[in-house]
């Protein structure tokens, strides 16, 4: 399959097509991602950091899907939080994305690959209550 083919869930005909588009699967990666504690930011490419100085934020930003023959594999390039044990976070955060796509897809995800691409050493401000 080709990287910008849909992926289709259809299992009954009678009512119609169901398709998803591999950007719809990084956007509910991306947010399950940052939603886990120790995430201090996923890493894009330039276009995506370009896109967020202007004020749009990028869900899809560091998640690559890539639909196979075999199935769904997402790669994840993430920045985590200085102190945090990565293979803890790293687990966190492939059970986050397992659990939001089934949730909200119905998909069985083949791999989802971790990919620790730098420490955020300093702390966040954290924001007031």
């Amino acid at each position: 399959m080709s990287e910008n083919s849909v992926l289709n869930v259809s299992e009954d005909g009678r009512l119609g097509k169901i398709e998803i588009a591999p950007v719809v699967i990084e956007v509910i990666a991306g947010i399950a991602t940052n939603e886990v504690e120790g995430v201090s930011s996923t890493r894009g490419n330039f276009a995506t950091d370009v896109v967020e100085k202007f004020g749009k934020k990028s869900h899809g930003k560091g998640i690559k899907v890539e639909l196979t023959d075999v199935g769904v594999m997402i790669d994840v390039f993430v920045v985590l939080d200085y102190g945090k044990a990565i293979p803890v976070v790293a687990k966190k955060i492939q059970g986050n994305i397992r659990q939001a796509l089934k949730n909200m897809t119905a998909l069985e995800i083949e791999e989802i690959n971790v990919h620790v691409v730098g420490v955020q050493m300093e702390m966040k401000e954290k924001e007031e209550e």
